[in-house]
């Protein structure tokens, strides 16, 4: 009689808690919706529906043809009773706040007990899961208790076998497997009590897992083949623990239920396989986590995560995140499929295929897919495909679509660019591409080629002065900036340094010079410019050192002489083809 009134608590106990709020939020199974719907697509069905209760559908690409028609008339239907309409009751259905989950279930089995045994601080149970239409045995169904976090799989002849150590009045059986309903069956401690079918209040509850972690090969290399089944026979459920410890994935205190367990403290010996962390997690080796990492996570080679990390992740070679990182990452190599923002050190590269907001540390490369709002400083080179807002330093390149911000490096490349580029070659694919042809006071004829943009441009040039007793070569390269007026007039501050040759390489000629050029456009792509040149001049060359026919002496009568060098007023102009 006890038995039996404890049986009758533990229903209305269920029944209760299935009234009361999950998460503080309306089921979005119940909500009530309104169609008058004739022959439209079911994806755009289901756009429709989850637009109007304000969730989203989670589901299966090959759950249904895309393009079968829909008919569907409801009147302020709970969107659970429209779904079955739509798939006459051949898909099952878990939600949570965001998301209702569906997933194709047309059969239906049932869990049939061959042997409970009962002794002190120990219950077994053991017998087969059975398909109720064709009365066969199922194999490789997964059959599990929630609360205590046991689980196993049935063998090729539907056997299942289950011990539960400490005092239990009830023990509550769930099996699942793809495309079955999940079933329940309560046991109570009494084995004279017949297992009674149980209404699980918390059966449509699920959570949204990605397969990113099983569909990786690191996953598939280090999962065994049960733990993939288990995944894919319990892919919603979701439970919490204080702690687990685990040896490798599968060998751990939470069994093969661990891949649906978030912790608070996970420590794993080499490996570890969890569904989450809400707290800290230490692996010797790796750690793999389908869901979210809050806080702390630390693995001696790897980390991967299915979610997204909010906290602080480290590890020796790599981290691999699929979801977006809010915090700190620190390895040889971090790769983020969403967004990132915090600090992301690695020794050889960082990689975010979304935006990156914050720093960026590499000793190779570091790559934004999208918009990069920080900083990247790499060895070797920083891409950002699409914005920078924010600073590019880098040993050999930068490139970003579009620069609003600063770029540092030998080599800076854009397509746009409202920033500053500083290098060695400085390229805008829409900015200046100019050609320069001038004279000034020393030499008689200048080509120069200019890159970059108003803000900031790169002159690379070269000049001869054509005479038969005084002839000069040069090259130099040099920085430049447009003040701008006006569409037609503007004045090119320009910093340039050039190699002087007068006919040996015995002497180093270097002449500096500071222009201040006013330029006025003609008309589109021809503009003439001219202005004062403030030369000074570097030379350990004696006069009269140049070969013959070249020129003697640079320096001319009116000059100063600062620190021992020469410095004198000169004089520029010439033409601008753009």
């Amino acid at each position: 009689m006890k038995s039996k009134l404890l049986f009758l608590f533990l229903i209305l106990t269920g029944i209760c808690k299935a009234q009361m709020p999950i998460n503080n939020y309306q089921n979005n199974l119940s909500k009530r919706v309104t169609f008058d719907i004739k022959r439209q697509k079911v994806s755009s069905v289901l756009q429709q529906i989850s637009n109007a209760g304000n969730f989203y559908f989670a589901y299966n690409g090959a759950l249904f043809k895309q393009d079968s028609l829909v008919t569907l008339n409801a009147k302020s239907l709970p969107i659970r009773d429209v779904l079955d309409q739509i798939f006459d009751g051949k898909v099952d259905y878990k939600e949570n706040d965001k998301y209702i989950i569906l997933r194709y279930a047309v059969n239906h089995f049932t869990i049939e007990a061959d042997n409970i045994t009962t002794a002190e601080n120990l219950y077994m149970i053991s017998g087969y899961v059975i398909d109720t239409e064709t009365g066969k045995k199922v194999k490789q169904a997964s059959v599990y208790e929630k609360k205590l976090l046991q689980s196993t799989l049935t063998d090729d002849n539907g056997f299942f076998n289950l011990k539960f150590k400490g005092d239990h009045a009830a023990i509550i059986l769930t099996a699942s497997k793809e495309t079955y309903r999940d079933t329940a069956l309560v046991f109570l401690s009494s084995i004279d009590i017949k297992p009674q079918g149980y209404n699980d209040p918390d059966k449509e509850k699920g959570t949204f897992f990605s397969d990113a972690i099983e569909e990786l090969g690191i996953g598939k290399f280090f999962l065994s083949a049960k733990q993939r089944i288990q995944n894919s026979n319990i892919p919603n459920f979701l439970a919490n623990t204080p702690f687990q410890a685990s040896l490798t994935p599968g060998l751990s205190s939470h069994g093969m239920m661990s891949s649906k367990v978030v912790n608070k403290v996970s420590l794993n010996l080499l490996g570890g396989y969890t569904a989450g962390v809400d707290g800290v997690e230490v692996a010797g080796l790796f750690n793999l986590t389908k869901g979210d990492v809050n806080k702390v996570q630390v693995g001696g080679l790897f980390n991967v995560v299915g979610g997204s990390v909010n906290g602080i992740q480290v590890a020796g070679l790599m981290n691999n995140v699929r979801g977006n990182v809010k915090g700190i990452q620190i390895s040889m190599a971090n790769t983020v499929k969403g967004n990132a923002k915090g600090v992301q050190i690695a020794g050889l590269s960082n990689i975010t295929s979304k935006n990156t907001g914050g720093l960026q540390l590499a000793g190779l490369a570091n790559i934004s897919i999208r918009s990069t709002h920080g900083m990247q400083i790499a060895g070797l080179g920083n891409i950002t495909s699409r914005t920078l807002r924010g600073m590019q330093l880098s040993g050999v390149f930068n490139y970003t679509r579009n620069n609003k911000g600063f770029q540092l490096g030998l080599i800076n490349i854009a397509d746009t660019s409202s920033g500053v580029s500083f290098g060695l070659i400085n390229i805008v694919k829409s900015g200046y591409h100019k050609i320069s042809l001038s004279t000034n006071d020393l030499i008689n004829a200048n080509i120069a080629v200019k890159t970059g943009n108003a803000s900031l441009y790169t002159i690379f040039f070269a000049g001869k002065n054509f005479s038969d007793t005084a002839k000069i070569e040069t090259f130099g390269l040099g920085f430049g900036h447009d003040l701008i007026f006006n569409k037609r007039i503007s004045i090119a501050a320009e910093l340039t340094a050039q190699r002087i040759h007068l006919g040996n390489w015995d002497h180093a000629n270097i002449l500096t010079k500071f222009h201040a050029n006013l330029q006025i456009q003609l008309f589109k792509g021809i503009t003439i410019f001219g202005g004062p040149v403030y030369n000074y001049y570097i030379s350990d060359a004696p006069i009269g050192s140049s070969a013959k026919n070249y020129k003697q002496n640079i320096v001319p009568a009116k000059h100063q002489t600062i620190n021992g060098n020469k410095g004198w007023l000169g004089y520029s102009a010439g033409i601008t083809i753009m």
